[in-house]
């Protein structure tokens, strides 16, 4: 082998080396700083989003600029209310929840027979839904928890925090149950569903290998190809 060649071997050997290395910083820090990939493990959220759903996080959608460029840069907003976000779950911070914007503030939220209200107005929530039409009131033999799912508050947001609460109403353990959440506490707002699968309802329990092999074989044909790269309002 000539002496040039080995040269030429050797410097394309670094630019492969290079753009690996320099490809691979870029991918943590945009895992790192710019989203996170998420999995909806629970029913919460439908129809919004269902179980299975393998979304993208936008985590620099809440987070105040360092620098005047970048305001004008990059995409950032106030939280505001109807906004889906992704969260550490209050009782465990080792958690990430997702759920919706309801109460902001200072606001005072109260729910009378399913009917969220803010300030004393009827809140107009065209995404959530109800697969319960029984409401459960005070007056009735039920448990702490079944009443507050229907009837709840009235209660004031306290600074630095939002109430939120699943669009699966019936069906969401929300801040009806475990409180506020601090906004310190917000990771980022769901963006990108990048995949998605009919998954089962408890597949976010089953950890195992055996249980691994069997969602990775089912991917394919329980496919949702119409859910796919679908941006989230």
């Amino acid at each position: 082998m000539s002496e040039d060649k080995k040269k030429r071997d050797k410097s394309l050997f670094r630019e492969y080396f290079e753009l690996i290395a320099e490809t691979a910083v870029f991918v943590f820090f945009v895992m790192t700083f710019v989203v996170q990939a998420f999995q909806i493990p629970t029913g919460s959220m439908e129809p919004t989003l269902l179980v299975g759903d393998f979304l993208l996080v936008n985590k620099i959608a809440y987070t105040r600029p360092m620098l005047p460029l970048e305001g004008s840069m990059l995409a950032r907003k106030p939280i505001e209310r109807g906004d889906i976000i992704v969260f550490k779950y209050p009782k465990d911070l080792t958690k990430d929840f997702v759920k919706r914007v309801i109460g902001l503030p200072g606001e005072t939220v109260e729910i009378k027979e399913k009917q969220v209200t803010i300030n004393g107005r009827p809140l107009d929530e065209p995404y959530k839904v109800h697969v319960d039409s029984e409401v459960h009131n005070k007056s009735d033999v039920y448990s702490y928890d079944d009443v507050i799912r229907d009837n709840y508050g009235p209660v004031t947001v306290p600074p630095g925090h939002i109430f939120a609460m699943g669009d699966n109403r019936d069906n969401s353990l929300d801040s009806r149950y475990w409180g506020f959440v601090p906004i310190s506490s917000i990771k980022g707002r769901p963006w990108l569903i990048y995949f998605s699968y009919k998954a089962e309802r408890d597949s976010w329990q089953k950890t195992g290998i055996r249980d691994r092999l069997k969602k990775f074989v089912s991917f394919i044909p329980k496919a949702r190809w119409g859910r796919m790269l679908r941006i989230i309002n």
